[in-house]
């Protein structure tokens, strides 16, 4: 199974050995520790679930849950599989090893939260004019609605919060792997901030 959850580190660049400069983004990834594998006949679906990094104050039903596997993860995770590897079984430890060099991966995280942002910015809307006597906001919304049905639609692009929400990038080449160390480096920009959480599933 080629999945593993990560601390995303920031972005760099390497040169290869033709002189190509390639952007990556380094990822501290796992190793993961399987704490549950779910079967169709008893669970209804085959998945396998891991768990990440070291939690505090786990609650007992966590704590319980997890107290097979021999680990106090601070984040749990389950992937869903159409066959269980046959050798797979709780307490299993996944790393970066799992992925090899030039192999396509998809990867998943929270993007950057941007608070309140207007329609200009949260939806690329064109500014008013400024010229020949308009006066007021340029970066206003304008007309939301007309005079029948007399109600804005739902789904209608307005300002509002804007980022925090779940991206998944895909088709990103692994381009750098450091086993000793527990780095993956992707060809290209990963979701959300420094230190935040990703999920690397291979290609699907």
């Amino acid at each position: 199974m080629k999945a593993l959850l990560g601390t995303k580190i920031g972005m760099t660049q390497i040169i290869g050995e033709d002189g190509v400069v390639t952007p990556v983004t380094l990822i501290q990834a796992g190793p993961v520790t399987v704490t549950q594998i779910k079967t169709v006949e008893k669970d209804g679906y085959n998945a396998v679930q891991v768990g990440y990094g070291m939690g505090k104050n786990l609650s007992k039903a966590v704590a319980g849950h997890v107290k097979t596997a021999g680990v106090t993860p601070k984040e749990i995770r389950e992937f869903r599989v159409e066959e269980l590897p046959a050798d797979i079984k709780i307490g299993d430890k996944i790393d970066v090893t799992a992925f090899s060099l030039g192999e396509k991966t998809q990867v998943t995280g929270t993007s950057k939260g941007k608070g309140f942002a207007g329609t200009v910015k949260r939806h690329n809307f064109n500014e008013s004019r400024n010229t020949h006597g308009f006066k007021g906001n340029i970066r206003r919304v304008g007309s939301i609605g007309s005079m029948y049905p007399q109600k804005v639609f739902k789904g209608k692009k307005m300002p509002g919060r804007m980022g925090c929400d779940q991206v998944t990038v895909k088709n990103l080449v692994v381009s750098y792997l450091d086993v000793e160390n527990g780095l993956i480096g992707l060809k290209g920009a990963v979701p959300g901030p420094r230190k935040s959480l990703v999920v690397i599933e291979g290609e699907v």
